[in-house]
């Protein structure tokens, strides 16, 4: 099947459509185990854009021992907190799909109101604290109570 870390989803899909067996395509690597590990992403991109955790974390509203054992890996994020993290990150609408997706969590989607409100505060660069108001003022929850979609 080759080598998984280099080919696109679209292409995954097909490669997965056409197994015949499930343990085969599994035992050669297409997983999530593809992703690397949150914390392990977040460090990297906090580094790579020369920003420390500390004011990512800030930027995030989120609490600090909180913070920094997300970008150790002793906690996992909430779809919030990923959310949150993002506006720390100060992202655009792919960063934020990106460390959803690496955090394994569902994306955000234009046809739910309250992802609409986010994606809309993320690309006008909208603080935690001024998307929440946004949130309110259409009555929906504020970042922090994670949503079940049913």
């Amino acid at each position: 099947m080759g080598d998984f870390q280099k080919v696109e989803t679209a292409e995954l899909l097909k490669l997965l459509f056409m197994e015949s067996n499930l343990e085969h395509y599994m035992k050669n690597g297409a997983t999530d185990s593809l992703l690397p590990a949150f914390s392990d992403y977040i460090s990297s991109l906090s580094q790579n854009r020369d920003d420390t955790p500390a004011k990512i974390i800030a930027r995030a509203d989120l609490d600090k021992s909180f913070g920094y054992q997300l970008f150790s890996g002793k906690r996992n994020p909430s779809r919030d907190s990923v959310i949150k993290l993002a506006f720390g990150f100060e992202a655009d609408y792919d960063l934020a799909q990106n460390l959803l997706k690496i955090a394994r969590k569902s994306l955000l989607h234009p046809k739910v109101k309250r992802d609409v409100v986010i994606i809309f505060c993320l690309q006008h660069k909208y603080s935690v604290a001024e998307t929440n108001l946004t949130l309110d003022k259409y009555n929906l929850p504020p970042l922090g109570e994670d949503i079940r979609y049913e």
